[in-house]
């Protein structure tokens, strides 16, 4: 195991991969990242549609699709399916051995249907019957049409990856739609302890946009801002999440065998190439967390991070005042994270639209060569 990957582990951190191929699991790469020190899988649709856009890993399955007659959408479903069942069973090792809180694999709802709740529904119970596996987790994102959603899909024993979160009153949203789902399924006499749940903050896309405006203010007080807006709102989701269960309501929970919702931080690599590539990292280290990190982090992070403990708790008027100080040279946070979601479900649909044409692609090129033989 990795050094550094067993130092977060022992401050609380669970470090997870956001990437995933039919390549990585059958060549013995996820296996050999697990034996490291990974404890979980996030993917997305633009990581699926970059790995079938390399190499032939998925021809043989293509082949049988074809054959069955499966139009594009089934062949999508299929084919993601396959790929996170099988993470699943590289990672169940993990899941059995903590007892269900990592070992998990995450799969994301069709994007477009963000804002139905209904079809979110039953996206979430259509993938988590597909893939058959404990240790699934269904991506649903943070929306407000998603709140309802995440209420159902934890009410139905379906543990829930809440993804593109941004601001902290969705947060606190999201952390509510969680405790309502665990009472529901309690009063169906379902056992909540083994539903688990992550909520995955975003935090260098906050970075992005935030300096983006600072740059155009120019001045040395906005210089002196930049990149500190992204962790200075991840730890006050932190503290959000610390409150939020110490509740009395979280507390007859507990009491009843729940776990709590972890914080997963999202969007950890960095994007400007002159801070620290492991600063979403380091700079986010508290017990109970999940970092999932591009290979490219996870890699920085095994190399050279810097653990020197929890920087998250104690800094909370620290990053109280950089939101504060923000506002007042009319940078607005609301303004910011509202952007940032509809920019994030908008990109997510795109990756969509781009997964589902590389399986166009992918099939009649399979295709063609069949018929060419």
């Amino acid at each position: 195991m990795s050094n550094n990957l067993e130092t977060l582990r022992q401050h609380g951190v669970s470090v997870w991969l956001d990437d995933l191929s039919r390549e990585l699991t059958d060549s013995g790469e996820l296996q050999r990242l697990v034996d490291a020190g990974v404890l979980g899988v996030t993917s997305n649709p633009t990581i699926f549609a970059t790995a079938l856009a390399k190499g032939d890993a998925y021809t043989d399955q293509v082949k049988e699709l074809i054959a069955a007659g499966a139009d594009t959408e089934e062949a999508v479903f299929q084919i993601t399916t396959e790929d996170v069942r099988r993470a699943c069973d590289v990672l169940r090792p993990v899941f059995d051995r903590t007892d269900g809180l990592d070992g998990r694999v995450s799969l994301e709802v069709d994007p477009r249907m963000a804002h139905d709740t209904a079809a979110t529904e039953e996206s979430a119970r259509k993938l988590w019957a597909a893939v058959d596996r404990p240790n699934l987790y269904i991506k649903i994102p943070a929306t407000v049409e998603g709140l309802g959603a995440i209420s159902t899909a934890i009410s139905e024993g379906i543990s829930v990856n809440v993804t593109l979160i941004f601001s902290l009153d969705r947060y606190r949203a999201v952390m509510q739609a969680f405790l309502t789902g665990l009472e529901q399924a309690q009063q169906k006499g379902l056992d909540i302890s083994k539903i688990e749940s992550v909520a995955s903050f975003f935090v260098s896309r906050v970075d992005s946009e935030v300096d983006k405006r600072l740059d155009a203010i120019g001045t040395d007080e906005s210089k002196a801002l930049r990149s500190k807006a992204g962790l200075a709102n991840a730890r006050l989701a932190y503290q959000a999440y610390e409150e939020v269960f110490a509740t009395p309501r979280w507390q007859v929970l507990k009491e009843a065998g729940a776990k709590a919702q972890r914080p997963l931080w999202a969007s950890t690599g960095v994007k400007d190439p002159n801070l620290p590539d492991t600063l979403y990292v380091t700079e986010l280290v508290a017990p109970n967390t999940v970092n999932t990190m591009p290979g490219k982090t996870l890699d920085a992070t095994i190399d050279h991070a810097e653990v020197t403990g929890d920087t998250i708790r104690g800094s909370y008027g620290e990053s109280q005042a950089v939101l504060d100080d923000l506002e007042r040279l009319g940078v607005s946070y609301t303004e910011v994270v509202d952007l940032l979601e509809r920019e994030g479900v908008e990109k997510f649909e795109k990756s969509w639209t781009e997964l589902l044409q590389t399986v166009t692609d992918e099939l009649d090129r399979v295709k063609t060569q069949v018929e060419g033989k």
